[in-house]
């Protein structure tokens, strides 16, 4: 969704655009704490309470996402923009075609910092859920140094473990994609 929304605040013209993308920013500026009551309370009347649902499609919209990627869909030179629309090519078209492309390390960085963001919430999931099978890994990391007063170190580091490694595998999935983006207008000089 951000990427639809980014393209409308990048290149449509509509009323009223620059209040939508001010209060754009006024989001980015509000703490995720703040609207933990309002998120718990739809979650709630939607039934979502202890659901993957529930612990996912809050955070799944985020307003970082939208300024990251309309900022990046900027910086794509007017003159590629306006050829396709020369060859009839409507907006779908140029951003599927022509936008994302160019956009892709900034697309791939976005989901890399949503997903990472989400894979280490605890606040959100720990409020959400109610059951130890609904719970998330840093819980459970938390759960295993709280247990019985003590803190058995080698278990904790072996669950932090578990929580690094899809996210170290991730980056260096997404890594990749991001370095021949940043280097494919590179010139040798």
């Amino acid at each position: 969704m951000a990427i639809f929304s980014a393209y409308a605040l990048a290149y449509l013209r509509f009323p009223r655009k620059d209040l939508v993308f001010l209060l754009l920013l006024a989001a980015l500026m509000i703490p995720v704490e703040i609207t933990i009551v309002p998120n718990y309370l739809t979650v709630a009347r939607l039934g979502w309470i202890n659901t993957y649902q529930g612990i996912i499609v809050p955070g799944a919209a985020i307003a970082y996402g939208t300024f990251l990627l309309r900022q990046a869909f900027l910086a794509v030179p007017s003159e590629i923009l306006e050829a396709a629309k020369v060859d009839g090519a409507g907006h779908f078209r140029i951003l599927t075609g022509i936008v994302v492309p160019i956009a892709q390390p900034a697309i791939v960085t976005m989901a890399l910092l949503s997903v990472v963001s989400k894979w280490n919430d605890f606040l959100w999931p720990l409020i959400v859920t109610n059951t130890t099978d609904m719970r998330t890994l840093p819980i459970g990391v938390f759960w295993l140094r709280n247990s019985e007063g003590l803190a058995n170190w080698g278990v904790v580091m072996a669950g932090s473990l578990f929580l690094i490694v899809p996210v170290l595998i991730g980056f260096l999935l997404a890594q990749r994609a991001i370095v021949e983006g940043m280097t494919a207008g590179a010139v040798k000089g």
